[in-house]
């Protein structure tokens, strides 16, 4: 690719204003830059070198590396797609990207069956198409990128705080007070590597939560997350002493058992066993503008059948009053607003 200054600009700033699909970021520019496949009459210079009117800038980009994931013929719930971008409301129990132990039967074997070559080569390997991450155990909604100019875009808008992610989950135990925020630094635990931990120094973790329905001992939760940090929700939520019902990592039966009347013991045995296999939590609305129509994206992603039997099971067993609550009235409420 060859392209002709024209007026007096810093080089990395002119090959941004060029706003071409293959030089989707400031980062991946300079990464060219500092590679020297980025010359200036043919010569390699720094990202500050300043242009001259005629100056002949010549980019050589890299082949992109091979995907190792395989394509896979995996039914997936697509609620929203256009040429840019895809929604997906990824089921409980899918794990988004292959890795260690878990080679195929990922979001990701499926969307390259789904989407084909329409996929931005990824953050990393193995991983084209994915913007962020869901939980294994986390269902609801995913967004999917189609080409790296759009995973640039997105990956800028959710570290700018501009695409709304809002959350269900039902916490152990009712919150107090019942509308309020969670603001810690999250590490890996060094006691458990698979578990994250509340530390004095880490990557910064804001949430937001809302209660919304409550019955003895439980409470219904809707959260927003300003930042979107590794099992972010379920620490918070177990760091006050409300974690998530069925999460295996940040909650425990044991712990569950200890709130609740003995004779109920027996219930929530059979709830988890046998119907919650997971945390209950449901990535369950995104609110953001396309990052290149300006166009608003609302979507909803229906609860999953093991949530709605989970919140009926609780308006029977643990009903504060006589209303009933189930998933569609909840849903309907909500959209209204």
């Amino acid at each position: 690719m060859q392209y002709t200054a024209e007026g007096e600009k810093r080089l990395d700033k002119f090959l941004v204003e060029l706003n071409i699909q293959e030089l989707y970021s400031r980062s991946f520019i300079e990464k060219l830059i500092d590679a020297d496949r980025i010359l200036v009459n043919l010569v390699p210079v720094k990202k500050s070198y300043p242009l001259r009117d005629g100056d002949e800038i010549l980019i050589d980009l890299p082949e992109p590396e091979p995907v190792k994931a395989i394509a896979q013929d995996i039914p997936l719930d697509l609620v929203y797609e256009d040429d840019d971008l895809a929604i997906i409301n990824k089921e409980a129990g899918m794990i988004v990207h292959p890795g260690f132990g878990n080679p195929d039967n990922t979001l990701v074997n499926a969307i390259m069956h789904r989407f084909g070559g329409n996929l931005s080569s990824g953050r990393e390997e193995n991983r084209p198409g994915i913007v962020h991450r869901l939980d294994r155990g986390t269902s609801g909604l995913i967004i999917i990128a189609k080409h790296d100019a759009a995973q640039a875009k997105l990956q800028d808008m959710f570290a700018a705080r501009e695409i709304s992610k809002t959350y269900l989950a039902v916490c152990t135990g009712v919150p107090d007070p019942p509308v309020g925020s969670i603001e810690t630094f999250i590490n890996r635990s060094i006691r458990n590597p698979r578990m994250m931990c509340v530390s004095e120094e880490g990557r910064y973790a804001l949430t937001h939560y809302e209660t919304i329905h409550i019955w003895h001992f439980f409470a219904l939760q809707k959260i927003n997350l300003a930042t979107g940090r590794m099992h972010q929700i379920r620490l918070h939520f177990a760091h006050i002493g409300y974690p998530i019902l069925g999460d295996l990592l940040y909650n425990t039966r044991r712990y569950v058992h200890s709130l609740v009347p003995q004779n109920m013991k027996r219930k929530i045995t059979e709830l988890l066993t046998t119907h919650l296999h997971r945390q209950a939590l449901h990535a369950w609305k995104l609110d953001f503008l396309h990052p290149f129509s300006g166009q608003q994206i609302s979507v909803c992603a229906p609860l999953p059948e093991d949530l709605i039997y989970t919140l009926n099971w609780l308006n029977q067993y643990f009903a504060i009053d006589t209303e009933c609550q189930d998933m569609n009235m909840l849903q309907s409420k909500e959209n209204q607003n």
